[in-house]
């Protein structure tokens, strides 16, 4: 079954409690929580006290993506706080193998994400570090966007690399994704697809999230 991953980007900041609630009552597998530092994305928000707040209002595991220069000043803390999967990109000038064996000796799931310009080639290395990829499907930082359609294409190839491997893994898109075009990313090999207004703001999200996972 295709996961449902709801980003809380979209939510009201005053009310993530009550978005988290609502989200776990509609059935989504995951709430996707964006860390952005204002350098390696144009934008601030969300930090590890937000993250402990979340980790009492549900029982969801916490997806959380750090678009951040400096990673590995937080790790510890945002696992602490209850992070389940930890997300840390490629395109960091930081040694993100150590990271990812770092996010996973601490005892959370490390994920790996690349920008759309970031060729796949360039995450294949990475791969028998982590448990997820996250291609994104926006230029990240803000959201509201629309999918740009030839990242998808970077799933395939990643997905066919990995095989060797083994063992299992998650391929999560980010960007643009709703219902009108969640099937183009399960079929490009997407099975956690994140998703921001599209979920987060619909009038019935339970239906959206059944939509998703009957795919």
């Amino acid at each position: 079954m295709i996961k449902v991953s709801a980003s809380l980007l979209a939510a009201d900041p005053l009310a993530l409690g009550e978005a988290a609630t609502r989200m776990q009552a509609a059935g989504v597998d995951w709430l996707h929580v964006d860390v952005m530092d204002g350098h390696f994305v144009p934008n601030l928000n969300f930090g590890p006290a937000v993250v402990a707040a979340l980790r009492q209002h549900t029982s969801l595991p916490l997806d959380v993506h750090l678009m951040l220069d400096h990673p590995e000043e937080y790790i510890e803390t945002f696992i602490r706080a209850g992070a389940d999967w930890l997300t840390i990109h490629q395109e960091i000038a930081a040694d993100v193998p150590a990271l990812l064996r770092r996010i996973r000796a601490l005892g959370a799931r490390p994920g790996l994400s690349i920008k759309p310009d970031t060729p796949a080639q360039a995450a294949l290395p990475l791969l028998p570090l982590a448990d997820l990829v996250l291609v994104m499907t926006v230029h990240p930082g803000f959201g509201g966007q629309k999918l740009i359609p030839g990242a998808l294409g970077k799933l395939s190839a990643l997905r066919d690399a990995a095989g060797a491997l083994g063992r299992p893994m998650h391929w999560q898109v980010d960007g643009g994704i709703g219902p009108e075009n969640a099937v183009l990313a399960v079929q490009a090999g997407a099975d956690v697809l994140v998703m921001g207004s599209a979920l987060v703001s619909a009038p019935n999200p339970a239906d959206v999230a059944a939509q998703i996972h009957a795919l």
